[in-house]
């Protein structure tokens, strides 16, 4: 299975793309970013995340796509930028046929951590650590990976009959 795997921001969105080998083993195929500069406009902002994921999906062909699930902010101004950078990325996957499932930040983080408080640092390095990285990745990009690595183990658990009702 290959998962795409989307920490979706309007400015800065992570995405990985993660291969599952078989036997609990995983392999990152990309790792990036998608940098959106502050002087775009919004409306700008949503079509670069939407196109760039769509090229990502030509170019690795996943079997699904995974993203963090909405989160509480304090502020109306961020929740809604964010709802429209999440609304973009769901739509390019969504286009091209892409199962979607979605994670809490918890969640994501008590898999790949062990625990649903670990901090960002904690995260990128047990995401190096488990996918046999180089260089630890940056913050969005860690995430990307973490949400990647959450969803190819709960689909393992599904296989082995723990339901998940996960998908959107």
């Amino acid at each position: 299975m290959r998962v795409l795997a989307i920490d979706a921001s309007l400015r800065k969105s992570g995405v990985a793309i993660i291969d599952a080998r078989g036997g609990g083993k995983f392999q990152a195929l990309h790792i990036g970013t998608i940098h959106n500069r502050s002087s775009l406009r919004m409306s700008s902002c949503l079509v670069a995340i939407h196109d760039r994921l769509a090229e990502l999906i030509q170019r690795h062909e996943p079997d699904c796509c995974a993203l963090e699930s909405v989160i509480y902010v304090q502020s109306h101004k961020t929740a809604i930028t964010l709802g429209a950078a999440r609304g973009s990325a769901i739509m390019a996957a969504a286009e091209r046929g892409l199962p979607i499932f979605e994670y809490a930040p918890k969640r994501i983080k008590q898999a790949t951590v062990g625990h649903g408080r670990a901090d960002k640092s904690q995260v990128a390095f047990m995401v190096r650590a488990l996918l046999g990285l180089t260089e630890t990745p940056g913050d969005d990009e860690a995430d990307a990976l973490a949400i990647g690595l959450t969803h190819l183990r709960a689909q393992e658990a599904v296989r082995l009959g723990v339901p998940d009702n996960l998908q959107i």
